[in-house]
């Protein structure tokens, strides 16, 4: 389990893809406590094996399915990647809870300056974006974001200046794609509603008449 709080980028130093599997090595140091073989390393939100270590260089073996069901195909040598290592006892909870399991990948619409700082708007699927609500929780990269604004076909997150910085998104431009993960808490409830196990009348389409998944605008300053 993570927070969605990153802690290092880390550049792809090899990146290879067979037609069954796959393998990706990661140069990243600095990190607080030394890592060990086995344990769990979110990849750009998406949770691996630490598999190698030499040097610095981090090894994962990845499964076809995971290149083809989000952005890891689409990354190339010299790009950089963000990681966090898994919540251990004690560990502060500072985003919300991300497993690492991505449910999707969404598109980056645009990248609007806003005073200091960024607005993404991200396109996704409809079954996504039901999984979304206003100023509710989106792991998006890995990154424990809000979701500030939710349109028809689209959601928007403001990136402060820190995030920025230490996070991919300074690389993210128009048309990248985005590895997406809904809030879990969500997911149980959305579960609980589509079988009936709530209060009678309350459904999935019940609950989006309601406005939930309507756009709503930004309270001014935020």
């Amino acid at each position: 389990m993570f927070s969605g709080i990153v802690e290092r980028m880390g550049e792809i130093v090899a990146l290879e893809l067979e037609d069954k599997w796959g393998r990706i090595s990661l140069k990243a140091d600095g990190w607080k406590d030394p890592l060990e073989i086995g344990e769990s390393i979110a990849v750009q939100g998406i949770c691996l094996t630490l598999a190698r270590l030499e040097d610095g260089v981090m090894g994962f073996d990845v499964l076809r399915e995971t290149f083809d069901k989000t952005t890891l195909g689409e990354k190339r040598v010299g790009q950089k990647l963000n990681l966090e290592r898994s919540l251990r006892w004690g560990d502060t909870m500072g985003g919300h809870i991300v497993v690492g399991h991505v449910d999707g990948v969404g598109k980056v619409r645009s990248v609007t300056p806003v005073g200091r700082d960024w607005s993404y708007e991200i396109t996704c699927s409809d079954e996504m974006l039901d999984g979304f609500v206003y100023k509710g929780s989106v792991g998006l990269d890995g990154v424990s974001l809000t979701v500030a604004e939710l349109k028809d076909d689209a959601f928007v997150v403001h990136i402060i200046p820190f995030t920025y910085e230490v996070t991919s998104f300074c690389e993210l431009k128009e048309g990248d794609g985005v590895n997406l993960e809904v809030d879990l808490l969500g997911k149980y409830v959305r579960r609980l509603v589509e079988r009936g196990c709530v209060l009678e009348g309350v459904t999935w389409e019940r609950l989006r008449e309601t406005g939930l998944t309507e756009e709503v605008p930004a309270p001014a300053g935020t």
